[in-house]
């Protein structure tokens, strides 16, 4: 019979682990990139009112202001299998002032107003193997969008 000290341990326990989001877990769904997959899409739709910047930094390792508002929880994970030199994420919601943040577990990259228009973009090197959580945020809080968001290599 379990005392109650064991019992009171194991209700900690769960009550921690259920706090604790998944590795994985996203709003909008995955994408995993891998030597035989270089692309991929998602779709989603922005509307969260908390500040991008007080979730990650408010500057990216390239020294890009971080932006934007949305969910507390990624609204994506992109899972690279292996380094991939260069990548590219754009958003399309229609013309929207949308917001890009992807943090990785060594840094952060921020993306804003692409070459299109106001949508979200984001071009860099270096991307090592891993798991990256993904923002699409607007620049107005609780502005709902749906989006369409691309990735690839």
């Amino acid at each position: 019979m379990a005392s109650r000290l064991q019992w009171s341990v194991w209700l900690v326990s769960l009550a921690i682990l259920g706090a604790l989001p998944a590795l994985s877990q996203s709003n909008f769904g995955n994408l995993t990139l891998s030597a035989g997959k270089l692309s991929g899409t998602l779709t989603g739709s922005t509307g969260g009112s908390t500040s991008l910047p007080a979730i990650v930094s408010n500057r990216d390792r390239n020294n890009n202001r971080c932006l934007g508002f949305g969910d507390p929880m990624p609204d994506h994970v992109l899972v690279l299998q292996q380094n991939v030199p260069s990548l590219k994420l754009r958003v399309n919601s229609g013309g929207g002032d949308t917001t890009l943040v992807v943090q990785g577990t060594r840094d952060v990259r921020c993306g804003d107003d692409s070459k299109r228009g106001k949508d979200a973009s984001l071009t860099d090197t270096d991307w090592q193997a891993g798991t990256y959580k993904i923002w699409v945020g607007t620049a107005t809080p609780g502005e709902r969008r749906d989006y369409t968001l691309y990735v690839r290599q």
